[in-house]
């Protein structure tokens, strides 16, 4: 059976109202014997506080939700970069003395409506298409704060954190064409004139143009960020592309199923292609070869996005501008100068 206030109220002979003050720190008025005799009740009668009645009486839930798409209504579009964002963003809601909900939402109609029925204090979005996120403002009405993460979109809902993503594609191409790479290969899924993919896309052709290049001979692989995928273009690899010498995945999870296909189809990495990624995800320095990759701050994007929502949720004002974190080359195996074969 749960222990109540009145449970403690009556064992200590006193108030509830008195035993409230004590927990609640509000004891000034209570005699200290009655402190003491109402702190052993409790630590005997293992006593814990409703964390519903106190959302209650302060008119909060200490909810937090994190939406993320759901691909169907019993799978949930999670990367491993994201679930790595997740596991941080439950750590810093915790030590800020919030819960996290996570919620999967197959159309973002009804974002508003988890809102609502949930009586979440503010919500995360982290996943979804800058398209889907553009005129979401318009439809998520009401006083629950909402932010995106890694988004490019126009509006409110984006002054959330994102990565220097432009930035770090750059750092990867020109890493690869310093070793002398000419004919690399661009990897990720489908992308329009906004958003993550395309920011990429703009760094790795800058880098060429850097060294006064063009990408004209550099092909675009489209295909959707999964490790499987990135596993059968491995194995097609010296079909769909003999002549390239380098490959730049989108991220990580993408560029070690491309190494592992390569490796099956007996494609040496680094010997014959050179592969970088982009996340620096743990298993990166745990593969055969380590992956050179651009590390991303992720515990940075977690901790800034929780705390620039608790902002708004604690009545604070909404920034401008969408905070963009550092990213880095990390230089591992899977990278070397273009073999002379």
């Amino acid at each position: 059976m749960r222990v109540t206030l009145k449970d403690i109220a009556e064992a200590a002979g006193v108030s509830v109202m008195t035993v409230s003050n004590v927990i609640n720190g509000k004891s000034a008025r209570v005699s200290a014997e009655t402190v003491e005799r109402v702190r052993r009740i409790i630590d005997e009668r293992g006593y814990v506080p409703s964390a519903s009645a106190r959302s209650l009486a302060a008119n909060q839930s200490r909810l937090v939700g994190l939406l993320v798409p759901a691909a169907s209504e019993d799978s949930l579009a999670i990367s491993p970069h994201n679930i790595a964002i997740i596991g941080q963003i439950e750590r810093r809601l915790r030590k800020r003395g919030y819960h996290l909900l996570l919620r999967g939402v197959s159309d973002t109609a009804e974002i508003g409506e988890a809102l609502r029925s949930w009586s979440l204090d503010g919500a995360v979005l982290l996943g979804f298409l800058d398209e889907e996120i553009a005129g979401l403002h318009r439809r998520v009405t009401g006083a629950t704060p909402v932010l995106a993460i890694d988004s490019y979109a126009a509006g409110p809902l984006t002054t959330g954190v994102r990565s220097d993503d432009f930035t770090g594609a750059r750092l990867a191409a020109a890493h690869l064409l310093s070793l002398g790479h000419r004919r690399i290969v661009f990897a990720g899924p489908s992308f329009t004139d906004v958003g993550v993919v395309h920011e990429r896309f703009l760094g790795f052709q800058q880098a060429f143009e850097d060294i006064g290049l063009s990408i004209a001979d550099c092909p675009v692989e489209t295909l959707n960020t999964t490790h499987e995928n990135g596993v059968a273009l491995g194995r097609c690899w010296l079909g769909a592309h003999p002549d390239a010498t380098a490959v730049f995945a989108t991220a990580d999870i993408l560029a070690i199923g491309i190494i592992e296909g390569m490796l099956e189809a007996g494609i040496g990495v680094p010997d014959r292609v050179s592969v970088v990624g982009f996340d620096d995800l743990d298993i990166s320095a745990y593969i055969t070869p380590k992956l050179t990759t651009i590390a991303q701050d992720i515990v940075g994007k977690a901790t800034h996005a929780v705390d620039r929502l608790l902002t708004l949720v604690e009545g604070g004002e909404r920034s401008a501008d969408p905070l963009v974190l550092d990213v880095r080359l990390v230089t591992r195996n899977s990278t070397a100068p273009p073999s002379s074969r």
